[in-house]
């Protein structure tokens, strides 16, 4: 068993290829194989967002404080609140964040494939972030 002692583990700046915008990352799991669990804490200063990307596994998303938005491929973006959940499946197009002027935090819960959760694609473009989203 291994107990990570709140604190412990410094937060990381998420890197600037990846996310357009200030976003933080603190860690929560990264089970060891067999098992494939990964999961970060995620904080989204307002504007901020990831590129868009996919999920060899699939990702949920659990909302714990704030207004974002989840956009997928060709679809105007969604808002989402402290409490929602989101399920995206294995190899959907999609980017997620914060709205313009409010910031968003959400745990990110994801499983390695060959030791990969993500397969990063391009920024999100302003029309795409900017779009009318709904709820």
């Amino acid at each position: 068993m291994d107990i990570h002692k709140a604190g412990t583990r410094p937060s990381i700046k998420a890197r600037s290829e990846w996310f357009t915008g200030t976003v933080w990352q603190d860690p929560i799991i990264e089970a060891p194989e067999p098992a494939r669990i990964r999961g970060l804490r995620v904080s989204f200063e307002p504007g901020a967002r990831t590129a868009w990307h996919t999920h060899p596994l699939g990702q949920t998303l659990y909302v714990t404080d704030g207004v974002g938005l989840v956009g997928l491929r060709g679809e105007a973006p969604r808002v989402i609140r402290a409490g929602d959940t989101v399920w995206i499946p294995p190899g959907e197009e999609h980017w997620h964040g914060a709205t313009a002027t409010t910031g968003m935090v959400h745990i990110a819960l994801q499983e390695a494939q060959d030791g990969q959760v993500a397969d990063w694609l391009e920024h999100v473009t302003e029309a795409d972030y900017t779009a009318a989203a709904r709820d």
